[in-house]
């Protein structure tokens, strides 16, 4: 298994009302290969991947794979509430070449742990490439406890990372010191990386690193290294623009901020989603400037 530390990049998928825009898609991999991130994450939350259609779905995953051509890892968001679905997701991002897998907790049904252990399991079961669970309890109404974490790594030797994004650094400091470096933590909100460093997380799944990876890259490199008064530097520079890009639901804030700054030309998110309240937008607006990143 890899060394998992760094920023991973939760990738938006750029869309217009005609489809997903593969050129635009392009163009961010080869911004986020050139700031330095560590890996893609495909198909998250991010990505809109409740609003993509199967064959959408994996299309997304091929086509980030191809445009990245190896230079860094893709893992692929395989979640899903029904088991079935996401064993058939796995596997299908498997076959198109996903490196590894972001495997959220199973949301709405709601089970218990051992149901998210046999839920998880099985997914385990059916790739050899590494599984990162996703626990965030704000949006799936349950965790991946640390019990059940331990559980399914010790049953399982690729199921090996942790996206905690419960906001509790004392949950990142239990697991670090129940599972050591068998377990790398990465932080699920950019707000609390450092906060979740310190605790034993080796990095972050950013939404934020879509309009900044080198400067989330300098971060998260710059606390690796111990070097705490530069990254709490950084994190201060852009703490307001942190909490700005989740002032609606994610991802209509990013797509907005990306938007603005030229990175993409259609802030199109799918219904349920909508564009942002007009005050909102201004905040954010207001937050690029304030960190120097919109003139």
């Amino acid at each position: 298994m890899e060394n998992f530390s760094g920023v991973w990049t939760a990738l938006v998928t750029p869309m217009t009302e005609r489809g997903v825009d593969y050129d635009a898609l392009e163009g961010i991999v080869e911004a986020q290969i050139a700031g330095g991130v560590k890996g893609l994450i495909s198909v998250g939350t991010t990505g809109e991947s409740p609003t993509l259609d199967p064959v959408e779905h994996i299309e997304v995953v091929r086509k980030i794979i191809d445009f990245a051509h190896g230079r860094i890892p893709v893992y692929a968001g395989t979640g899903s509430n029904c088991t079935k679905e996401a064993v058939h997701l796995t596997r299908e991002a498997d076959e198109a070449g996903a490196d590894g897998f972001l495997v959220v907790a199973p949301y709405y049904n709601k089970p218990t742990q051992e149901g998210v252990f046999l839920h998880m399991s099985e997914i385990a079961k059916c790739t050899s490439k590494p599984i990162v669970l996703y626990s965030i309890p704000g949006r799936c109404g349950i965790e991946i406890s640390n019990d059940c974490a331990m559980r399914l790594r010790e049953k399982f030797d690729n199921v090996c990372v942790m996206k905690e994004a419960g906001g509790k650094s004392e949950k990142v400091a239990d697991l670090h010191g129940r599972a050591g470096d068998s377990i790398c933590i990465l932080s699920g909100d950019d707000a609390l990386t450092l906060d979740f460093m310190e605790k034993g997380a080796c990095g972050v799944v950013s939404v934020a690193s879509n309009i900044i990876p080198a400067e989330m890259s300098a971060m998260v490199n710059a606390a690796l290294s111990g070097k705490m008064e530069i990254a709490r530097q950084i994190n201060s520079k852009f703490a307001g623009l942190f909490k700005a890009l989740f002032i609606e639901p994610n991802p209509v804030p990013v797509k907005a901020a990306m938007k603005m700054l030229g990175i993409i030309s259609d802030d199109f998110v799918r219904l349920p989603l909508c564009r942002m309240n007009p005050s909102n937008y201004q905040k954010l607006q207001a937050e690029l400037a304030a960190c120097g990143l919109l003139k």
